[in-house]
């Protein structure tokens, strides 16, 4: 599998070549179309490959496992005329988006940790780009659509939350700038793309942009003390790109989300902040953008304000045609269209690792061989030892901050019943018939109750019986974390003094909002993480507070994500 086409000057491809590749497509990352997940957003094999040929800049994957999107990288690689950017949302790890590979706590652990120890926090930040990296090359995805450098001050955003690394700028800011130079380190060389979201900043919303377009009255006095700062500092890191937020700012720009508004991306992004990165939307799909504007239009929007790369198009052969017809008519110049490609000619020479001049045509992809799948820097011992220590430098045990975990527990619970809610089992990657959740305390002699909070009705508990509550909730785009936080706190005051211990995975707030009502000395144990791992790591001070290593028991095999 050789990629033997030269890439060429910018110029000398056609408009709608050079259209073409401004668009980046979503598939999934299964081989075959029957296990599609999405069909309304992710492309069959047919259509990905008459987008191919159709010549598209790249693809965003989901779903499958990380040996799967090896050989499917390679397969699309193979495929193009032009190498393709290939790019993943991972901002907890590729085991987020791919099984098999590891699974990270959400970035806010790494805030947690900084609260305590920025130094080490620093250095974790830094471990887990390199690490993220380092599995995202091994199976052929060569952009990071992370870090998130949003700052997480409204604890009611359904949308960044956890996925942020902190409340404060300055920390956010610090953090993923480490990040960031961990990317440009990976154990296994290679170039990675990495991509700071969501430009100027979702960190303050209560709307989820998913569905709705969330508006904001911040000044731009706010924004350059607050929002901007992260993104300043990771444009001084080297970010390779950058993601818009939908979200309008009548401050800064009346009439236009920041998405589609060129006040904010030609104008505050490229001249104030002088970033000559690739500028790339945030989904075109999201309701923020459908709910007011057409497809085709809102491409041309995108383009006409200063994005260089649409990321999942509505319609993908009309945003071509429609950007075309626009440059024929003389509302975008054909010059701007040039400047967009040469930038993601840059970005696709850096991560062949060709040198990068203002001549692209003296550089080519000469009979380079698509990267071999290297499934051997996949889950390595020590990234997932990584793992394990950042989810457990940042678990806090016991709901009074001043009590030892000694102090509230010094032997294994009693068995009795173990209550696990979730939001929507049938779609929850991480609570299988192997989860550390249902089958530690299982071995113990718990019986299990798993509530769904999707259910139509809430299902009834024997409030009679001494319960151990794991309560599964973070901020979820689609769906408010608000209903799951109501039905937790409604069990937990209707076990009370029945309630025998209290597992939080996810949102720290939630945590905040439940520790309150807990009666005097109940256990509780607060872990950012949802998977495995994390399960794993939180139940063992309960279960077996004088037994196995936590990193021993999490990095274990048996708990593979």
């Amino acid at each position: 599998m050789l990629l033997t086409e030269r890439l060429p000057s910018p110029e000398t491809l056609s408009l709608t070549a050079q259209v073409a590749q401004m668009m980046v497509v979503r598939t999934t990352g299964h081989l075959f179309d029957h296990e599609v997940e999405y069909p309304q957003w992710e492309a069959t094999n047919a259509e990905l490959e008459k987008y191919i040929a159709l010549g598209v800049g790249g693809v965003i994957l989901l779903g499958g496992s990380a040996a799967e999107v090896g050989v499917r990288t390679q397969q699309l690689q193979s495929l193009a005329k032009y190498p393709l950017l290939i790019a993943a949302d991972m901002e907890e790890g590729v085991g987020q988006r791919f099984s098999g590979a590891t699974w990270f706590a959400p970035p806010m652990a790494i805030g947690q940790i900084a609260r305590q120890d920025l130094p080490q926090a620093l250095a974790l930040a830094q471990q887990m780009g390199a690490s993220i990296a380092q599995e995202a090359l091994a199976i052929g995805i060569n952009w990071l659509l992370a870090p998130v450098v949003d700052v997480n001050n409204n604890p009611a955003n359904p949308v960044i939350n956890v996925r942020a690394f902190g409340e404060t700028a300055d920390v956010v800011a610090a953090l993923t700038s480490a990040f960031i130079e961990g990317t440009q380190r990976p154990q296994n060389g290679g170039v990675l793309l990495t991509s700071a979201k969501h430009f100027p900043g979702h960190g303050d919303t209560d709307v989820d942009s998913h569905l709705s377009l969330p508006v904001l009255n911040h000044s731009f006095e706010r924004l350059q003390q607050l929002e901007l700062v992260p993104f300043k500092r990771a444009i001084a890191a080297g970010v390779d790109s950058i993601m818009t937020a939908h979200l309008r700012l009548p401050m800064v720009d009346l009439e236009y989300p920041a998405t589609l508004s060129k006040l904010t991306l030609s104008g505050l992004l490229r001249q104030d902040l002088g970033f000559d990165g690739l500028i790339v939307t945030d989904a075109l799909v999201m309701g923020g953008i459908t709910q007011q504007y057409g497809a085709a239009e809102a491409a041309v929007l995108a383009v006409e304000a200063g994005a260089d790369v649409l990321l999942m198009p509505a319609d993908v052969e009309g945003a071509i045609a429609a950007i075309c017809e626009a440059v024929e008519a003389g509302r975008i110049s054909p010059a701007h269209i040039l400047r967009s490609v040469e930038r993601i000619w840059r970005a696709k020479h850096k991560i062949a690792d060709l040198p990068v001049t203002d001549s692209f045509s003296q550089h080519a992809w000469q009979q380079q061989a698509v990267p071999p799948i290297q499934l051997e820097d996949m889950a390595t011992e020590p990234i997932r030892t990584l793992a394990a220590e950042i989810l457990q430098r940042s678990q806090q045990v016991t709901h009074a901050p001043s009590q030892s975990l000694g102090q509230v527990i010094s032997a294994p619970l009693m068995p009795g019943q173990n209550l696990v809610l979730v939001d929507d089992v049938l779609h929850c990657p991480f609570l299988d018939r192997t989860a550390p959740a249902i089958t530690l305390p299982l071995q113990q002699g718990y019986t299990l109750a798993l509530v769904d909070g999707r259910s139509a009705e809430v299902a009834r508990l024997n409030t009679g019986v001494t319960t151990l509550v794991q309560l599964f909730i973070r901020g979820n785009p689609f769906r408010s974390s608000h209903q799951l936080s109501a039905i937790a706190i409604e069990y937990l005051q209707a076990l009370g003094p029945n309630l025998q211990a209290v597992i939080i995975y996810g949102s720290p707030y939630v945590w905040q909002q439940i520790q309150p009502i807990l009666p005097a000395m109940t256990p509780c144990v607060f872990t950012y993480g949802q998977m495995k791992m994390a399960q794993a790591i939180a139940l063992q001070p309960l279960l077996n507070p004088t037994g196995q290593s936590v990193l021993t028991l999490a990095a274990d095999s048996a708990f593979t994500d």
